[in-house]
């Protein structure tokens, strides 16, 4: 049996200019750009990198900021330092842990929970704008495709 075909034969499809833009996220750069304009565009003081950290929240508050780290795919101190200006803006509260006071959850803010419907309603018009040109078949393929490579990198 020929060597190449074991099931660590290169799968690279890409030119090099090409893997350079896979890889740095060309599509995603150019979501969040859009996204961002559209929250100053809607006199929404936030930015895309707290609104991320707002999303996992609005799924579920009073998690711990490691959690937040596990969510959001960030940094310790990316995460203390978004949470600490979210804090600032009042739209979330650090509470020390029950069984382990060394452990902040963090819940959100009345004005938190105010933002989720016009913020996701602005995402939500973004994704579309994104992806109106794209077939549904295309889309499903694309999210199994990223999952894979996830998976693998995991």
């Amino acid at each position: 049996m020929d060597s190449c075909t074991n099931n660590y034969m290169p799968n690279n499809q890409f030119k090099k200019g090409e893997l350079y833009s896979f890889i740095t996220g060309k599509a995603s750069t150019a979501i969040a750009r859009r996204l961002q304009k559209k929250f100053n565009a809607a006199g929404l003081n936030i930015t895309i990198e707290q609104w991320s950290v707002l999303y996992h929240l609005w799924k579920q508050e009073g998690i711990s900021q490691q959690e937040l780290c596990n969510a959001t795919f960030r940094d310790k101190p990316s995460i203390t330092r978004l949470v600490d200006n979210l804090e600032k803006a009042n739209l979330v509260k650090r509470v020390a842990s029950e069984n382990d006071r060394r452990i902040n959850l963090i819940f959100l803010t009345k004005q938190a929970l105010k933002l989720q419907e016009e913020t996701m309603a602005i995402a939500d018009e973004t994704l579309n704008e994104a992806l109106i040109t794209v077939p549904p078949d295309k889309i499903d393929v694309c999210k199994e495709v990223l999952q894979v490579v996830y998976d693998n990198l995991k």
